[in-house]
């Protein structure tokens, strides 16, 4: 009886550790969204993913040494594993792009919405890259999304513009990498995938802002810190996220993520005055149902195939 209360406290204490790294991390990830937007367009959003994954890299590199024992990881690593890595790597940096932007033409609690329709993709992708058989709860997932995201985009309407499909960009370039991510095998270490992941975004965003001329001068020691805040926000938010969800079952901790919305209403507030309550109700009901139904079954497969 004693053991039993014992190890329930003990899990209970894991999952409220796995809540609050995950809130902290989304905190994190918002800020880093706030000095994109107050930012603007004073630097290009190449620059801006120059410094995210460049100042970012820091923390990342601290986590994986640390925490995951990188050096000592003699693992499998070969060239098909990489090549995966470099592709993830490639869709963070278009998501990346897409979601910059989005941020500089809409507002900010509009661009967070849309991006969390990523689960929408990543259902459809797991078919296609996966092969994974998709039953009527999570179509109906999909459809609810869906629905959702046309709400709230309005498309036909006078308040549609084509803004409105950057942050839909984003979401499927953050569900690729989700999906991706599922192809390297079980003995591959976690460090190895991320570490190949942050080197190829790192290097892909200074390769193009190169040659696209996307580079401007710092104009002040401020721009120099928001950018070096920017980038570590995005990093150690990251981390905090890995860090939940390696704690506890990660289809009880994703519904949490959805924390975000609330979060960036507030940050919205706050920084810009804004409060677009009108235009994502109710179509921002529809992305969290929905993604809180695939989080359900995803868990519920596990639980099934580990029994």
């Amino acid at each position: 009886m004693f053991k039993y209360l014992k190890l329930r406290k003990k899990n209970e204490a894991s999952l409220a550790k796995a809540i609050l790294l995950v809130l902290l991390g989304l905190f994190l990830l918002d800020i880093m969204g706030v000095i994109i937007k107050f930012m603007g367009e004073k630097y290009s959003v190449l620059q801006y993913a120059v410094a995210r994954n460049g100042f970012g890299l820091l923390p990342v590199l601290v986590f994986l040494f640390y925490s995951f024992g990188f050096k000592k990881d003699s693992g499998r690593f070969n060239l098909r594993d990489k090549a995966i890595s470099i592709s993830r790597g490639l869709s963070i940096v278009f998501a990346q792009f897409f979601f910059y932007l989005s941020l500089m033409k809409l507002e900010f609690a509009t661009a967070t919405t849309l991006a969390f329709a990523s689960p929408i993709f990543l259902t459809a992708l797991s078919i296609a890259i996966l092969g994974n058989v998709v039953g009527p709860w999570r179509w109906l997932a999909v459809a609810m999304g869906f629905l959702g995201v046309v709400i709230i985009i309005r498309p036909g309407s006078d308040i549609f513009t084509y803004d409105a499909l950057l942050p839909l960009g984003a979401a499927f370039g953050y569900a690729l990498a989700g999906v991706l991510v599922k192809l390297f095998p079980k003995e591959v270490h976690t460090a190895k995938i991320q570490f190949y992941t942050q080197m190829t975004t790192l290097i892909a965003t200074i390769f193009i802002a190169l040659v696209t001329f996307s580079f401007s001068f710092i104009e002040s020691s401020t721009d120099l810190f928001l950018l070096a805040a920017m980038g570590i926000s995005g990093g150690v938010g990251v981390i905090l996220l890995i860090a939940g969800y390696r704690i506890t079952e990660p289809s009880i901790i994703a519904p949490f993520e959805y924390f975000a919305l609330p979060i960036s209403f507030a940050l919205g507030w706050i920084f810009f005055m804004e409060w677009p309550f009108d235009r994502l109700f109710p179509g921002i009901l529809g992305i969290v149902l929905g993604g809180m139904i695939i989080a359900w079954r995803e868990g519920r497969a596990r639980y099934i195939s580990g029994n």
